[in-house]
């Protein structure tokens, strides 16, 4: 698997220096699991377009969490490895909104009061944080968890 390229004056941009030590951290993550030889070339295109960009801009560590988000759902698509919390925060979004706003506004109609539509969302919120830890409870048991958490 392809390295990130040493930058030199990227400490003076704290987003995209945060963002490229992020990065780094999954890699050095992805390293410890054995991948098939097309997997490593889709994430080796990845960190070549990265290390071709010369000019660190504003635009830079946009660049670099992209491409932190595409290598992720690629191994999540094809291999089903996920980094820490991944499903608890995926499903604490999808509790909120399929869950908690339609028992909100039930439990808002059935009062005759819809300002009561908020009291769902909390209820929606458990839900999703229930489904997803034990998600990641499952995806740890069967090794497939990277030691490397998306912050």
């Amino acid at each position: 698997m392809n390295k990130l390229i040493e930058r030199q004056n990227i400490s003076e941009n704290l987003k995209a220096s945060n963002a490229y030590q992020q990065l780094s951290k999954l890699l050095n993550a992805l390293e410890e699991k054995k991948f098939p030889a097309e997997t490593v070339d889709l994430i080796n295109q990845e960190i070549e377009q990265l290390n071709s960009i010369s000019n660190i801009d504003k635009f830079f560590g946009r660049a670099t969490k992209e491409k932190e988000t595409r290598i992720i759902k690629l191994i999540e698509k094809k291999h089903k490895i996920v980094p820490k919390n991944y499903y608890n925060k995926k499903w604490m979004l999808l509790g909120m909104s399929a869950f908690g706003l339609p028992f909100g506004v039930v439990f808002g109609l059935s009062i005759g009061n819809m300002g009561m539509l908020g009291i769902g969302l909390p209820i929606g919120m458990g839900i999703g944080v229930g489904v997803g830890s034990s998600m990641d409870k499952k995806a740890f048991n069967e090794g497939r968890q990277l030691d490397f958490e998306v912050k």
